[in-house]
């Protein structure tokens, strides 16, 4: 059967349905009664969107871990993965279940994902030594998936640019590259003798058994970095398996931690952090510096939002010393999937003026930034092509 504007009983029923668990109880009067499944989503819905007076019900979750964790193991049940981190997040801003996070059967109850991470990250050591171990394994499960998302296309571009960056034009005989060699020289090509003449000789550089690049992350924990950090440090962690590249990682507020023998374990790294707090990047840069034995080889990657609570026209010297020495400077305002935060425009600026652009970088995207970066390549124009750069993100 239809009804006068032809709708049939069940999508019109299905609508109503729909329209009463979007509304909650203060539309009760005006939709049929829920019962069954649909009265439990209610009840989950209701325990934390009309907790705050939104509606007639009262309580939301309550204070103990006990049932919270129920309430997590019901949405669980009722709606989609992406639906539940987000009723997830809105429940520990909402109803400020920070506290709870350092239970460890809430923990365990968790739906793993990158905000809940950084979330744990901030609580840092005031999660206790009972919760640590669910803790540890929540962010060790959102590592694992990140990681399996950027690996092998990370040592992909990496390896790839190393292999083009160690490339030689004097070869011996048995390190010429044929194939780079012929495709290098095809505008020599002579038809009558059907042959190519190697004006210019291509040849692998042999360096397996040598470090040809350095690469220094340093990694600003103010709050707004947070998810920042977490592909940060896992990048850092990816990188420093190749054995031809050095990595160090470096975390910074107003004081610098050197993690770089923490990166065989990105969860140590992250535990390692703390975020929130000031900001010193002058003195990041500066003990970055410090770090630096072959500019030339040497890649500096700052992921920060400008703000600097140190001395700012000191820090610009640092990065122009730094690109006078020779190394490739990278300053990216995020490395995450949201763009760029809100960040100092005025050093944005004058970065830019000293050719060192700012801007927001995805992590599908960070591999093929290092490539350029390796290959001392015009980082200006990829970022532009990527439509990364500063100009085009909000604040």
């Amino acid at each position: 059967m239809t009804d006068n504007n032809g709708e049939s009983e069940s999508a019109a029923a299905d609508r109503d349905r729909r329209w009463r668990l979007v509304l909650g109880d203060p539309a009760a009067d005006a939709f049929p009664a829920l019962g069954g499944a649909d009265l439990a989503m209610d009840n989950a819905l209701g325990a934390l969107y009309d907790a705050n007076g939104g509606g007639s019900r009262k309580g939301g979750l309550g204070k103990s871990a006990p049932s919270v964790a129920r309430w997590l193991g019901d949405i669980r049940e009722y709606f989609p993965s992406t639906v539940v981190q987000v009723m997830q997040r809105d429940a520990v801003e909402r109803l400020n279940l920070y506290a709870l996070l350092t239970e460890p059967e809430l923990i365990d109850s968790i739906e793993p994902d990158i905000d809940m991470v950084t979330t744990l990250i901030g609580l840092g050591r005031a999660i206790p030594a009972s919760s640590k171990a669910s803790a540890r394994a929540l962010v060790r499960k959102v590592v694992a998936e990140v990681e399996r998302r950027i690996a092998d296309r990370t040592r992909s571009a990496v390896g790839a640019a190393l292999d083009r960056a160690a490339r030689v034009n004097r070869p011996k005989l048995r390190d010429i590259d044929w194939n780079a060699t012929i495709g290098r020289n095809l505008h020599n090509y002579l038809p009558e003798q059907k042959t190519v003449v190697p004006e210019r000789l291509v040849g692998h550089g042999r360096r397996a058994q040598v470090v040809s690049k350095d690469i220094i992350l340093a990694i600003d924990q103010s709050g707004s970095m947070a998810r920042s950090i977490v592909y940060a440090s896992i990048f850092g962690a990816v990188i420093a398996t190749m054995r031809s590249v050095r990595t160090s990682l470096v975390v910074f507020d107003t004081e610098v931690v050197d993690l770089t023998d923490e990166l065989d374990d990105p969860v140590d790294v992250l535990f390692g952090t703390t975020l929130g707090g000031g900001t010193d990047i002058n003195r990041a840069i500066a003990y970055c510096q410090g770090l630096v034995t072959r500019p030339e080889h040497s890649i500096f990657v700052l992921i920060s939002d400008l703000y600097e609570g140190g001395v700012r026209d000191e820090m610009l010297k640092r990065v122009a010393q730094m690109r006078a020495d020779g190394i490739t400077v990278v300053v990216l305002l995020a490395l995450s999937d949201e763009g760029a935060p809100s960040f100092d425009r005025d050093i944005a600026t004058a970065l830019g003026a000293m050719g060192v652009p700012a801007f927001a970088c995805t992590p599908d995207a960070f591999p093929d930034l290092l490539a350029v970066a390796i290959n001392r390549g015009d980082i200006v124009g990829w970022a532009d092509a990527n439509e990364l750069s500063q100009r085009g993100m909000e604040e």
